[in-house]
């Protein structure tokens, strides 16, 4: 039966190609891959005979490809025992009977608990490596933009009013630098992506003296950490790659906003390279990759907190919290590869309209840099703050008000006024995030 779970919106929102890497049949493959690695293991310490063990990984194989192993039948067979392991091993093992192989060979020592976590440990080192390919698109694209606007003023913006200006590459490189610390982040929560295994109990009491080699050995053979000790219920594991989630979504949210923002028809400063239309309004061209990447990363702070109000698990096996997490990291994967992807997309094809930016400089009339007025007027005289205050309040343009030309020439207010001349250490900060960039792209070569 076809997994048709989230194909109508999930393109729209970037997960259509990550949602294959956490979808009911990858769930499926996944814990099948990790129980022909839990035969092959335990073959390798001499509690499985080695041909048995190589025909329960072909037999996974074969019934992990898509379309075996029928979905819905494994769902409702799953509610009997509440997860999905139980049926799947009685279909493993009966397959494996037909070719001569005891059912011993499969599961050999383990608990729901292990597979369910161990597979979806490998879907989330999976949808991680397809994460991190996204955010690492997202950050070339955006050096390369910071780069080439290095020098290009634009309003700087706070409380939603302009403020002083800046440039256009500063605010990328603003983007960037928090997308690369997110990349960081999710680096470092992928140590934590171990196997799950320890037996009914968490002791390994079935395998004893071997408990600990076996796990030690699944890991090598599903290429996952070591676990160190099972981790039935203690779940900082969870906490950590939901918590990096949830960290990478705000990295994504903030160049989706702020795109969106300056893509308005009043602002007008980027535009993507391919906005989207309106049913209704011909004229709309929606900045559809920074809205959707929005839509995404949105739901991602309530996933998270369910993760965490899920880590305390009771005993030695937790009675629902455990059981919540499945789909809830499942969704937390599937939106923020879907918010990176998307985010990508709309910094890749971003278009920069250098004019409008230099229009919304000249609507105040120069009231950005009203600082800069007050700093010079305050060396002729101690109400330099009072005069240029009443000034901008009047609405005239600043080099024209009689009060600051008493002191200043208006030649040099005028230049004064000029948003290049007053970038502070904007070009500075571009310079360390591309060179940030680059070095992190020769140590990964």
């Amino acid at each position: 039966m076809t997994n048709t779970r989230g194909s109508l919106f999930d393109p729209t929102f970037g997960s259509g190609d990550a949602a294959a890497l956490v979808s009911d049949q990858a769930w499926v493959t996944a814990m099948l891959d990790v129980e022909a690695a839990l035969s092959r293991a335990a073959a390798q310490h001499g509690l499985v005979d080695a041909a048995h063990a190589e025909i329960v990984s072909t037999v996974s194989s074969e019934l992990g490809m898509p379309g075996v192993v029928d979905l819905a039948e494994l769902g409702a067979r799953s509610a009997v025992g509440g997860n999905p392991v139980i049926p799947l091993v009685e279909i493993l093992r009966r397959a494996v009977a037909s070719r001569g192989v005891p059912g011993s060979a499969v599961h050999p020592g383990a608990t729901s608990q292990d597979i369910v976590d161990s597979a979806l440990m490998l879907l989330t080192q999976r949808s991680l490596t397809a994460i991190r390919s996204s955010i690492g698109g997202a950050i070339t694209a955006g050096a390369h933009l910071a780069r080439v606007h290095r020098d290009t003023p634009i309003a700087g913006r706070t409380l939603g009013q302009q403020a002083l200006p800046t440039t256009f590459g500063a605010v990328v490189a603003g983007w960037v630098a928090g997308l690369a610390r997110a990349d960081d982040v999710l680096a470092r929560a992928e140590v934590s992506l171990a196997i799950q295994f320890g037996g009914a109990a968490g002791t390994s009491a079935a395998l004893f003296p071997y408990g600990p080699k076996v796990a030690d050995t699944l890991a090598d053979e599903l290429g996952l950490a070591h676990q160190g000790v099972p981790w039935h219920t203690e779940r900082t594991r969870m906490g950590e790659v939901a918590g990096a989630l949830g960290v990478v979504a705000g990295a994504i949210a903030k160049p989706a906003l702020d795109i969106t923002l300056l893509a308005s028809t009043e602002v007008g400063e980027v535009e993507e390279a391919a906005p989207g239309g309106s049913s209704a309004m011909p004229h709309k061209r929606n900045p559809v990759a920074a809205i959707t990447a929005r839509a995404a990363v949105k739901r991602v702070p309530g996933l998270v907190a369910t993760m965490l109000s899920s880590m305390e698990h009771e005993h030695q096996r937790a009675a629902g919290a455990w059981h919540a997490e499945w789909e809830t990291l499942t969704d937390l994967l599937r939106l923020v590869a879907g918010g990176a992807h998307q985010v990508a997309v709309s910094i890749s094809g971003l278009k920069v309209h250098v004019d409008a930016m230099a229009r919304n400089l000249d609507i105040t009339h120069g009231l950005l840099l009203a600082e800069r007025v007050t700093t010079a007027l305050s060396d002729h005289t101690d109400s330099a703050r009072e005069i240029v205050t009443v000034a901008c309040a009047s609405g005239s343009p600043l080099d024209e008000d009689p009060s600051i030309s008493e002191f200043l020439d208006p030649d040099v207010v005028r230049e004064l006024l000029d948003p290049a001349q007053y970038l502070g250490h904007a070009g500075d900060i571009v310079d360390r995030v591309v060179a940030d960039v680059h070095t992190r792209s020769e140590g990964r070569s």
